[in-house]
């Protein structure tokens, strides 16, 4: 059966190309144009390469020929940009993953399943940890957009039999998380500290999050294909709550030294903790994470350490 990732080519498409692959599925990979693989791959893995826009009708109709499953992963703005222009978060996002459904819709695809965002979709927190069943009322566009395309793949479940499973990740980190970018305080953290820069922290430090190791969200992605279930939106996360300054003493104590961080403006998109209850993921999808934090911060630690090697 053959697989097309949406979104391939970044930091959850990487990882889930190659559990796909190890499980024996054809792969067909999309993504934007010059983006660099994340690894070699050998003639005999299967696997294909497509580059195009989301945007663009004619490069998904390409990019769905012959799939029957499709990983949705691509969103083209963060939490913290994405109030700037809500326009483009929804032209971009929500109008071109119409497209898609129509296309899907058209070409018999048996399953689609969205990266959703653990941490933006609910809100302020009302309880701690947070069901499935919890208010969903977003604080930023990026939320408000992941919650639409949810609703808009239960309308084409309900009136075309589409079948779909939705992820609501929680903070994901690990190997081939560009350090780079402005999303994922573990790695942009456990990188300047290695480079003895200084790490930048929104607010007091106190901000609690759901991280969870990369993997274990791979092995979530690689159970929804087969789940049959009636359920369709799963929490995806650690299970409990790190802050700030605790992953500052984790990296520390990895490190065997201290580190230099200092104390910014808090941002007023960032509620005071998120922390996703996952006993539904456990019990339907019989999954649950099995990486330690501090297993999964030493991977991230072997891996910046070798790319920043190999730029000397």
């Amino acid at each position: 059966m053959k697989c097309l990732i949406l979104g391939g080519a970044g930091f959850l498409g990487s990882h889930l190309t190659d559990g796909l692959l190890r499980e024996g599925y054809s792969v067909r990979v999309f993504d934007r144009p010059n983006i660099a693989k994340h690894r070699h791959f050998e003639k005999d893995e299967k696997i294909e390469w497509f580059e195009g826009d989301f945007s663009n009708q004619e490069d998904l109709t390409e990019a769905i020929e012959d799939c029957k499953i499709i990983f949705h992963l691509i969103s083209t703005t963060l939490p913290k940009s994405s109030n700037d222009n809500p326009i483009y978060d929804v032209e971009t996002n929500l109008i071109g993953t119409l497209r898609l459904l129509e296309l899907a819709k058209t070409n018999k695809i048996k399953k689609i399943i969205y990266a959703s965002s653990g941490g933006t979709v609910y809100g302020i927190p009302k309880e701690i940890p947070i069901k499935e069943a919890h208010t969903t009322e977003p604080i930023c566009s990026y939320g408000i957009t992941k919650l639409n395309i949810e609703k808009y793949l239960s309308l084409y479940h309900f009136l075309y039999g589409l079948d779909f499973c939705v992820l609501r990740i929680a903070n994901p980190f690990g190997e081939w998380q560009r350090p780079t970018t402005s999303q994922g305080a573990v790695t942009i953290f456990l990188n300047k500290a290695l480079k003895n820069e200084i790490i930048e922290i929104w607010g007091d430090g106190t901000v609690i999050r759901d991280f969870i190791y990369v993997g274990d969200v791979t092995k979530a992605f690689l159970k929804a294909i087969s789940y049959n279930g009636t359920e369709k939106i799963f929490n995806i996360g650690a299970g409990y709550g790190k802050s700030l300054n605790e992953i500052i003493f984790e990296i520390e104590n990895l490190l065997g030294r201290s580190v230099s961080y200092k104390y910014l403006k808090k941002r007023s998109f960032d509620v005071p903790s998120n922390v996703l209850n996952i006993e539904k993921a456990r019990d339907e999808l019989v999954w649950q994470p099995e990486t330690p934090f501090v297993n999964g911060l030493a991977r991230s630690l072997d891996w910046l350490e070798k790319i920043n090697s190999e730029k000397f």
